[in-house]
């Protein structure tokens, strides 16, 4: 078996070299020893407190909400999703408890809220003037595909097995589904979240921040 180049296996930069920057939002430790994380280029070296004020100026005003009665693994990759689109909040309902191990530690820079059922999502959407859009391939639902998302919004997804609950589908504004041509019933609910919400971001948001 070949031996492990460690440098090509590395990611992040290592120590700063030259003399440290002032900025306060730059964290010494990460100076000191390089930044492996995984974050974009202008958040290298910067404190997780900084990188998420950061975020809080620019995230989008869509919502993302997952049922979470079963510890449906999907979750992490979910909530991975909502910060690589930069949305304002995940929601989980149900179970307080999600398998994090698929968000990659993303959940650190996302805001996630709980709420223990559908009707406290509803409550919470209500009061903060959000119509609740649910995702999933049921009959009657509406195709995605040149749908006019609003900007201001709840995207709710279901249980990997079984979809949204009953609750969800009759308090939705709308059920959307995606276009599928292949045998399966139902697509993975990280990857029906992925192309929900990027299809928000390709109907409401410019170029990303760069750099």
């Amino acid at each position: 078996m070949a031996p492990v180049d460690e440098e090509r296996e590395q990611v992040g930069v290592g120590p700063w070299q030259g003399e440290w920057p002032s900025d306060e939002r730059y964290d010494p430790e990460l100076l000191a020893e390089g930044d492996r994380r995984n974050v974009v280029d202008r958040y290298r070296y910067w404190t997780l407190e900084a990188i998420v004020a950061d975020l809080d100026t620019r995230r989008h005003p869509f919502h993302v909400a997952i049922e979470n009665w079963a510890h449906d693994l999907n979750i992490g990759s979910v909530v991975r999703t909502a910060n690589a689109f930069l949305a304002a909040e995940v929601h989980i309902v149900g179970n307080r408890r999600w398998n994090r191990r698929g968000a990659m530690v993303t959940d650190r820079y996302q805001h996630v809220r709980h709420h223990p059922s559908v009707a406290d999502l509803l409550a919470w959407a209500a009061e903060s003037g959000l119509p609740v859009l649910g995702v999933d391939n049921l009959p009657g639902s509406v195709a995605l595909e040149g749908y006019p998302l609003p900007r201001a919004c709840v995207l709710l997804f279901g249980q990997e097995s079984v979809g949204l609950s009953d609750a969800a589908r009759e308090a939705a504004v709308d059920v959307l589904h995606i276009a599928q041509f292949g045998s399966t019933r139902s697509m993975n609910a990280g990857a029906a979240a992925a192309i929900a919400v990027h299809a928000w971001i390709a109907q409401h948001a410019g170029p990303p921040v760069q750099g």
